[in-house]
């Protein structure tokens, strides 16, 4: 039976996402990207066209080293520069059809490895189990 105290219980979820979260990483065919460039490619994702310092603040960096991030992702087809909307003096950065393609990949790759590994290692009444702490985890990280 596992340990219910609460701080154990934290201390070994944490470190068992943290594991799932690097076996998807090296799935993905993401896997040339840094976490900076990851992470950037996320918030884009999640927000939309951004300006570097829109992005150096939301990843709580300086705006050096998220342009150096943008820039790589820039020089790899992932990202590309336009025209802010309303102010001429900044650009702002969105997926490019490559990036796109990259980002549709990677979590395709990711979602494929989980999928064949739920089937091929949890059997129904496991698999029912996963869903109801998938929805627990999702309660946690409400907020």
């Amino acid at each position: 039976m596992p340990e219910k105290d609460p701080h154990h219980l934290a201390t070994d979820l944490g470190a068992t996402v943290s594991l799932l979260m690097r076996q998807l990483r090296a799935v993905s065919h993401a896997g040339g990207l840094t976490a900076s460039q990851r992470a950037a490619i996320a918030r884009i994702d999640a927000g939309g066209p951004t300006t570097i310092a829109a992005l150096a603040r939301a990843e709580h960096v300086r705006p050096q080293s998220m342009r150096m991030t943008v820039g790589a992702l820039e020089e790899q087809g992932i990202l590309r520069r336009s025209p802010h909307p309303t102010d001429g003096r900044q650009v702002v950065f969105s997926f490019t059809e490559e990036g796109r393609r990259v980002l549709a990949e990677t979590r395709q790759a990711k979602n494929n490895w989980l999928a064949v590994a739920i089937a091929e290692r949890l059997d129904p009444a496991e698999q029912d189990t996963l869903a109801e702490a998938t929805a627990l985890l999702k309660r946690l990280i409400q907020e």
